[in-house]
């Protein structure tokens, strides 16, 4: 579907499975993680198997100075057709009262200020290019404040509203915005979000609410391909976003307060 495509996060959950299903589709694919080890596993696997040319770029994408030097390479991308995947993401499980700071200012960085960077430096390839698209990975958090997830919820709101307001930037351009907002998946993410001395046991979903990564890439990928500016995996998440847009604040604040939270200490 495109000639180069650029995933963040891509060692493992979401960034690992649009690797995995775009690798036969694609000339060149550009996979940026922190964790090198692994995406040059990922990198030879893809290669051996589909030819596909594939460039390892390590990065923190926390560390303002590592993102420096990863914007630098990523000007030197042009192509026919691109497509750039925003979907790195930290989370934080656990009172906003006792948040340590760093860790709010590394999931500021990953979740919001790395997609901005990100965008912004491949916009003006992906407006010389036949075809370009973004699909920056929100959640439906975005729709809903979440108690024990206030700063993940509320960095996923960004998320959403800035790939709004560039979709309506680039409406008479080739570039299709498009804003992914999945309900819980079983990845990495949550060992990440837990809090050190938690408890594993502590369960923050429903769990008849989780969906599957390929069903949330497929998705995705049929979602910027038809330029539709929001997509809601499953049918379950498109109805519990569609309910969340239309209640009134006072009924999500009651049903919030309902949810499984409070994690707990290891025992």
């Amino acid at each position: 579907m495109y000639s180069t495509v650029i995933i963040t996060g891509a060692s493992s959950g979401f960034g690992k499975g649009f690797a995995e299903r775009l690798a036969p589709h694609c000339r060149r694919m550009i996979l940026i993680a922190r964790r090198e080890s692994v995406l040059q596993e990922m990198a030879t696997a893809i290669h051996t198997q589909h030819g596909t040319t594939v460039d390892v770029w390590p990065c923190d994408l926390a560390d303002s100075q590592a993102r420096a030097a990863l914007l630098t390479k990523l000007c030197t991308v042009t192509d026919k057709s691109i497509l750039l995947i925003n979907n790195a993401g930290l989370g934080d499980y656990g009172e906003f009262c006792t948040a340590e700071q760093e860790r709010n200012r590394a999931l500021i960085e990953v979740n919001m200020t790395a997609p901005v960077e990100l965008t912004r430096t491949m916009l003006p390839a992906m407006l010389q290019a036949d075809k370009a698209g973004i699909i920056n990975i929100a959640s439906l958090a975005a729709d809903l404040a979440i108690p024990d997830f206030a700063m993940y919820a509320a960095s996923k709101a960004f998320v959403a509203s800035f790939s709004e307001a560039l979709r309506i930037e680039l409406n008479k351009t080739n570039i299709h915005v498009t804003a992914v907002c999945p309900g819980p998946v079983h990845t990495g993410f949550g060992d990440v979000a837990r809090r050190t001395g938690k408890s594993k046991k502590e369960v923050p979903f429903r769990k008849w609410f989780y969906s599957t990564v390929p069903c949330v890439v497929n998705t995705a990928l049929k979602a910027v391909e038809k330029n539709k500016p929001r997509c809601y995996p499953s049918l379950k998440i498109r109805i519990a976003g569609l309910f969340v847009r239309c209640a009134p604040l006072w009924l999500l604040r009651l049903i919030m307060s309902t949810r499984p939270r409070k994690a707990t200490p290891i025992t």
